[in-house]
């Protein structure tokens, strides 16, 4: 066996022998950490837990340990309750007394560990915080729970090595998208290189997962069940895999898997997290200046969708204009109805827009259109003189977001990757990901958890790209961007004319 292959065998035994770490709990212990995370039994009994003075009876899986205490086991404040460390090593240290929240008591032992869950006494009586749930459990699930209470600070989130953390991403390699992938994968890659020459991230190299999720939905849950469970990523990066998105929020909700960089129309999902605008808060852009400076709340109105998978966004589109005062919206599918309109927001792509036009040049109309910039790329060309003025289009950035740093990196990124400035928001998109990313690891520190990533990414505001608007999120909030600018076409041409800077979306509540 020759140098490299040696060397490649060693690698392949060290990845191995890291996974098998990451994988070492013994069925007794994952079952207590079910209990931990989930409140969910190991056998089919139902878990229960007493909450405060009045002893009301909840499922446990309402209020888990980890709901509190941290999939680590860490604690963190909330609501002015500081819930303690769980770690055995602090539980179980002792030689005499210790002190905490004025109350002295000894180190736990088993016993007193089960007392302190059941009863919400410690191990001198004392009673502890109203707020820590009573558990009832079975002599068989307080074992379990026990044995991982003694693991959990040796319990790291898959993908997290001494050395290395492992992303993932999901970029095809044929198809409609594949040009797309490569965009992605050359800005992922250079990012990270650059990352890791500088050091890594608290000691660690980043290392990128990199599957093809195939041609159909079937396909693209396959790649995600290997990266996942196989490859056991930390998280997921910029991933292009549309197939997934009936189920990528469940699946990564489940995981408790983070993904930066992308996101479905409609998710809910507090996994994921975009750095820019999704097409709801682009068309919302659009539809605030419309209604202030164009007067079109009580024009006739559509929403046309050119697919059915878009409907739900076009009816939840409707319901929420509607609300704005818009008096005369509709959603309805791309045909030929399309044309009675005054104004037309739409939702598709650019063979799709293609569509629409020629479908309202052939019926001699031309209403205002209003689209994200995304969604017509190339037809705009194509478009006669009559539509100057009539069509605007939602941008989350423009080259005047864009700082002398900011334009000088993106330029070195494509010259070092053999980048022009074709599909340069999905460069900057990526980019952007990929730093949001970076400086939420660089929060957590040393001990990384997806948990901690996740609050760290919530914690992140005001993020200077250089090349967007200041990028943030918050507790429920996923998107870096809420809102977009507005720009209008002038023909001939076409010239693109500024008319709203970026602002975030007016939100109204809807029942």
């Amino acid at each position: 066996m020759n140098r490299l292959a040696r060397i490649g065998t060693l690698a392949m035994l060290l990845v191995a022998t890291s996974l098998a770490q990451a994988l070492d709990l013994s069925p007794a212990e994952q079952a207590g950490k079910r209990l931990y995370r989930e409140g969910l039994s190991s056998s089919d009994a139902q878990v229960s837990a007493r909450v405060g003075a009045a002893d009301m009876l909840v499922p446990a899986s309402v209020v888990p340990c980890a709901s509190c205490h941290g999939a680590d086991g860490l604690g963190r404040a909330e609501g002015g309750v500081r819930p303690p460390n769980l770690s055995w090593q602090r539980l179980a240290l002792g030689q005499g007394q210790r002190q905490a929240n004025g109350r002295s008591y000894p180190a736990y032992s088993d016993a007193s560990l089960a007392r302190a869950i059941q009863q919400g006494r410690d191990p001198a009586g004392n009673p502890l915080d109203p707020a820590m749930p009573r558990f009832v459990l079975s002599m068989a699930d307080q074992r379990n729970l026990t044995a991982y209470l003694k693991r959990l600070a040796d319990d790291r989130d898959p993908g997290v090595q001494d050395q290395v953390l492992r992303l993932g991403t999901l970029l095809p390699t044929q198809g409609p998208l594949a040009a797309s992938a490569r965009v992605v994968a050359a800005v992922l890659d250079d990012r990270i290189e650059a990352l890791n020459q500088q050091g890594g991230i608290h000691g660690r190299q980043l290392q990128l997962i990199t599957l093809d999720p195939g041609p159909d939905q079937a396909s693209a849950e396959q790649a995600l069940t290997r990266l996942l469970e196989q490859e056991q990523v930390f998280a997921l990066i910029a991933p292009l895999a549309p197939a997934l998105e009936p189920t990528l929020a469940a699946r990564l909700e489940q995981a408790r898997v983070p993904l930066i960089g992308a996101t479905p129309a409609l998710t809910t999902s507090l996994q994921i997290f975009d750095p820019l605008p999704g097409l709801r808060e682009q068309l919302l852009s659009l539809a605030d200046y419309a209604q202030a400076n164009l007067v079109l709340q009580r024009a006739d109105t559509r929403i046309v969708y050119a697919d059915a998978s878009q409907e739900e966004l076009a009816r939840r589109l409707e319901q929420e204009l509607q609300h704005r005062g818009w008096n005369g919206i509709q959603a309805r599918p791309l045909d030929e109805q399309a044309s009675n309109a005054q104004a037309i927001f739409f939702l598709g792509q650019a063979d799709d827009f293609k569509r629409l036009t020629e479908l309202l040049q052939r019926a001699e109309r031309t209403p205002y259109l209003l689209a994200a910039s995304s969604q017509v790329a190339g037809q705009l060309p194509q478009l006669p003189d009559a539509w100057s003025r009539r069509v605007f289009l939602a941008y989350p950035f423009v080259p005047g977001d864009w700082t002398p740093a900011g334009r000088q990196a993106l330029d070195g990124l494509r010259q070092r990757q053999g980048l022009d400035g074709r599909q340069g928001a999905l460069q900057v998109s990526t980019w952007c990901a990929m730093q949001l990313l970076g400086d939420a690891l660089k929060r957590i520190g040393r001990d990384a958890s997806r948990e901690k990533l996740v609050l760290a990414l919530e914690s992140l505001h005001d993020v200077q790209t250089g090349l967007t608007p200041p990028l943030g999120f918050g507790p429920g909030r996923r998107q870096g961007l809420a809102g977009a600018h507005v720009i209008t076409v002038e023909m001939p041409g076409p010239v693109f004319r500024p008319v709203a800077a970026y602002r975030p979306v007016t939100e109204v509540n809807t029942p």
